[in-house]
């Protein structure tokens, strides 16, 4: 894999895009079938994909302390990521081995221990069964046999924690994956949302700057440039950068110490339904879950932006400004673009939608959930 452009490179290109009013392109043109955001048989073939590959499940950050977990579905499936008393993150399925409910709700939280709700069973951290009530009512019950049932593979790498439900048909985004984020981060905000909408079409409004100046004229536009980005593919993953005018004031600074904090928002994809956005004041990962063909929950995690050089967690509230204004601005208009375009697939106005020379990063993806699919068998 061709390591990603160092700041000083980005910066570099984006001197020379704005100097030849250029911008990244790709070198071909794809074709999306409007058929694959609407069959419920693709529908369904994706989710098989999304049990069968490592996918981002949340920032390292929203587990800080031992117990700290996430309950939430993923591929449809309901999970429990926790990390343990020894450090390590584990995922199982949120089941009871008893009856089947939940022994977790929805949402963040501590805990020394789970105890399903109905029957008051109760399960170690590491998934263990610990006790049952009145277990005089299950002679010769195998408590190493009825365990919460563990997902295939839990990873942590580059502050965030990727799971893999189900046997493996390939590495996904581990096979490059770029440092991102920092376990030392401060997770302050998590959110959930449902758009009726196919989550490709909502993945595809971050994947590419072609729409700022349209779309965001009044939000994101005045302070960017039209169609002007830094578009890399890795592996199956991409990274878009999207400066802001005033990267311009880096020019009179030494080549070395320039530095795109604060100057640019950078976008990375990860394949296939996540993508981390480093912003000026704070960091979001976003995790687009099928509902299905036509619907589309966000899962949205907020965390504070990584200070290598300081020994202090930095004071969060212009962190929370600076998401408040990204959630309630730039990513409503992306939704409401993507609900708008979900809406008008079934005129039969259009067979295939086109993804250009400005889109690279949209083809990209599209090209490698194409040649995935047929991993499944």
């Amino acid at each position: 894999m061709t390591p990603l452009l160092s700041e000083v490179e980005v910066v570099e290109r984006i001197f020379n895009h704005i100097d030849n009013n250029s911008t990244d392109t790709g070198s071909d043109v794809w074709q999306e079938p409007v058929v694959n955001y609407l069959s419920m048989e693709r529908f369904e073939a994706e989710i098989q994909l999304l049990r069968r590959l490592p996918v981002a499940f949340c920032p390292s950050a929203g587990l800080p302390e031992p117990g700290s977990y996430i309950a939430r579905r993923a591929a449809g499936v309901p999970l429990l990521v926790v990390r343990g008393n020894d450090g390590v993150v584990r995922a199982f399925r949120n089941v009871c081995r008893h009856r089947g409910m939940a022994v977790a709700k929805d949402g963040t939280g501590c805990a020394q221990s789970f105890v399903c709700p109905y029957h008051s069973w109760v399960y170690d951290l590491d998934g263990s069964l610990k006790r049952i009530a009145d277990s005089d009512g299950f002679p010769g019950l195998d408590f190493s046999r009825h365990g919460l049932t563990p997902v295939h593979t839990v990873e942590e790498r580059s502050g965030i924690v990727f799971v893999t439900q189900e046997e493996p048909v390939a590495e996904g985004p581990l096979s490059a994956l770029p440092e991102l984020l920092s376990p030392d981060q401060v997770m302050f905000n998590d959110i959930s949302f449902v758009d009726q909408a196919n989550w490709k079409l909502i993945q595809e409004t971050s994947m590419e700057g072609y729409h700022i100046a349209s779309l965001h004229k009044d939000t994101f536009g005045p302070y960017g440039f039209h169609n002007l980005n830094v578009v890399e593919t890795f592996g199956t993953n991409s990274r878009i950068v999207f400066p802001f005018k005033r990267i311009n004031k880096l020019r009179d600074k030494p080549v070395n110490e320039r530095r795109l904090a604060g100057m640019v928002t950078d976008v990375y994809q990860l394949f296939p339904n996540t993508h981390v956005s480093v912003l000026s004041n704070h960091s979001h990962m976003i995790i687009l879950e099928p509902l299905s063909p036509t619907e589309t929950e966000w899962v949205v995690y907020q965390v504070s932006n990584h200070d290598p050089d300081s020994e202090h967690k930095k004071d969060i509230s212009e962190a929370k400004r600076d998401a408040s204004f990204v959630q309630d601005t730039g990513l409503m208009e992306d939704r409401d673009a993507a609900c708008s375009i979900q809406a008008g697939l079934a005129s039969g106005a259009n067979e295939h939608l086109t993804f250009g020379h400005y889109e690279k990063a949209a083809a990209h993806f599209h090209r490698t959930l194409t040649e995935h699919l047929p991993l499944l068998g």
